[in-house]
């Protein structure tokens, strides 16, 4: 086993303080009785109890999960029938044109879509909400779907396919018994990024959103604008727990799920044996 030298050792231990030192600061001062977020006063959790009184925030936050939920599920069922024709049907005419719609999200500044889709949405005379939110979150998650999803379907072997039509499988009835269930960790894995990519969208939704339909972002920002509060730093650490707890979850998950599928192929091997 090779040893870390010392400027590989310096180099990780000053990149980990620049990523997450920051965060641990905002964590400790989320628990300080002072309203100056950089004056320590003593430990307190009474910012928490403030934050689950504050009307705004909570409604910002309830906004955010509704349209986070909605476009990731619509972003992984557009982005996987994307990836789908992309892999399966090869050369199609069209293909360059549609390929290049699928992926030009992924190198589009935010600005320049938030834009456009502000354009689009009055040009239709369609009223700013959640709808619009959801629309434009939709746009610009399906591309990070597609391109996971592609992926896995880039590896897949087809003749497991083939052999469920063998056996009386319709196309749909293959696709949903045999393929999904492969591709699963993938189409998993692309909702969350998408979940995650609405969650922390700011640019887009300040322009597709209404008066009436402010997201979290949008309301941290304009809430720091004024100054940051004991309240940001607490909700600042309530996402950060529920992002690391869910990390760990999937972590757990994986791990086990790697170990049932080595101790089936064990099984297999002794029982071939």
């Amino acid at each position: 086993m090779r040893r870390m030298s010392g400027f590989n050792v310096v180099s990780l231990t000053f990149g980990l303080a620049f990523l997450y030192l920051p965060m641990l600061i905002l964590v400790i001062y989320s628990f300080n009785s002072s309203k100056l977020v950089t004056v320590w006063a003593g430990f307190s959790t009474k910012w928490y109890g403030e934050l689950l009184h504050n009307e705004a925030f909570l409604d910002a936050a309830l906004v955010t999960l509704k349209v986070g939920a909605i476009s990731s599920t619509l972003a992984t069922v557009l982005g996987t029938m994307a990836a789908f024709l992309l892999v399966r049907l090869g050369r199609f005419s069209g293909r360059t044109l549609f390929s290049g719609m699928i992926y030009a999200p992924l190198v589009m500044p935010d600005v320049i879509t938030g834009l456009s889709l502000l354009l689009l949405f009055i040009g239709i005379n369609m009223d700013r909400g959640i709808t619009t939110i959801v629309l434009a979150h939709t746009t610009f998650a399906m591309c990070y779907v597609s391109v996971v999803v592609s992926s896995r379907l880039s590896s897949f072997d087809t003749s497991l396919e083939e052999a469920a039509l063998d056996l009386g499988c319709t196309p749909w009835s293959a696709f949903r018994l045999v393929t999904l269930p492969i591709i699963a960790p993938a189409v998993i894995s692309g909702w969350l990024l998408a979940f995650t990519l609405s969650l922390d969208d700011l640019v887009i939704a300040s322009f597709t959103a209404g008066p009436s339909s402010t997201t979290l972002p949008m309301k941290i920002f304009s809430a720091v604008r004024l100054g940051v509060s004991p309240e940001i730093n607490a909700l600042s650490t309530l996402m950060i727990g529920i992002v690391a707890f869910g990390v760990v979850i999937f972590s757990i998950m994986s791990k086990r799920n790697t170990a049932l599928k080595l101790q089936e192929e064990r099984d297999a091997v002794d029982g071939r044996t």
